[in-house]
């Protein structure tokens, strides 16, 4: 069984609960096991290294030695986390730097040594190889066209992840595949959510936002899927009032990758916890093989927190049928 020391992210751990619960959920069904190290704080998200540098350096290099005294590699959910671990990964390669940081750990009895490595979820399953997973898939995903989006720390910037895979990236789209779901192109797929945006210029944020939402379902897309935590609360959370922005309404489902793996290896979505999402996500329960589970319509559906509806669509579905 592969352990990992595991970092969920702030955001997983207060806001997109559902992200960290599905998460382990999934892990189980793969041989994940994930140890949580309640001695992990915040990563600094990007904001603190702006003001302290040196503190949110000694922050993420504490961080990482705790998981070296595990012997663990550290996963995380979160594309914010993972670059702020690497960017210290990488700033500590200078050894001056590192021996003034180590200084300061062992106030803490810790030392960074440089061997843990951190690995983003869909890192891991890269690695796990999308055949494998769908040699695992119990309930295939067949008919649902899913838009990819990654998210831009999970690729950017350039100096740390080089400048091959940016562009020509086909992770997620390989994932989707083995779920037995479409992957589609669209011209967002690699563009910034919005986020860090919020809170320094909410208008901006809220239209990029759109216009990823936007470019999703001219594509075509019944959903949108991403490995980031942060772009889930843009894209879902913020999704009507970006809407109402732009004089737009989308009703595109945004899934958690977890969550997709969780519903393509059969797993429970109450389990999956579906139902914390603000656009809301309906399965029908036992669709065969082949059949889209989210694109149909009759009366023994159920909505993912058990209660029975009518009509199953999805939220673009549903825009189009008001038009």
């Amino acid at each position: 069984m592969m352990e990992y020391a595991y970092f969920p992210g702030c955001a997983a751990e207060a806001t997109t609960k559902e992200a960290d619960r599905s998460t382990r959920v999934v892990a189980s069904h793969l041989g994940i096991s994930l140890r949580c190290l309640p001695e992990f704080s915040c990563c600094g998200a990007g904001c603190l290294s702006e003001e302290f540098p040196q503190f949110n350096l000694a922050l993420n290099a504490r961080n990482l030695a705790l998981a070296e005294e595990q012997g663990r590699d550290i996963l995380t959910l979160c594309n914010t986390c993972l670059l702020q671990l690497r960017k210290s990964q990488q700033e500590l390669e200078n050894q001056i730097l590192r021996q003034e940081i180590n200084e300061e750990l062992k106030k803490w009895g810790l030392e960074y040594k440089g061997k843990v490595r951190v690995l983003h979820l869909l890192h891991l399953l890269e690695e796990i190889g999308a055949k494998t997973i769908e040699s695992m898939v119990k309930n295939p995903l067949g008919g649902i066209r899913i838009a990819p989006f990654y998210g831009c720390h999970i690729l950017r910037p350039r100096y740390l992840w080089g400048e091959v895979g940016v562009a020509e990236t086909q992770a997620l789209e390989k994932l989707i595949h083995a779920t037995g779901a479409t992957a589609i192109d669209f011209p967002q797929r690699l563009s910034c959510c919005g986020f860090h945006l919020l809170l320094v210029d909410e208008k901006a944020s809220l239209r990029m936002t759109a216009e990823c939402l936007q470019g999703a379902r001219e594509s075509g897309a019944d959903l949108l899927v991403t490995p980031c935590t942060l772009c889930h609360i843009s894209l879902d959370m913020y999704q009507a009032k970006a809407g109402r922005l732009v004089g737009s309404s989308y009703n595109l489902p945004i899934l958690h990758l977890s969550q997709l793996l969780g519903l393509a290896l059969g797993v429970d979505p109450r389990r999956l916890y579906l139902q914390n999402h603000l656009v809301k996500v309906t399965l029908r329960p036992g669709c065969p093989p082949g059949g889209s589970r989210l694109n149909w319509t009759g009366q023994d559906s159920v909505r993912a927190d058990g209660k029975p509806v009518n009509t199953m669509k999805t939220g673009r579905q549903q825009d189009e049928t008001k038009r």
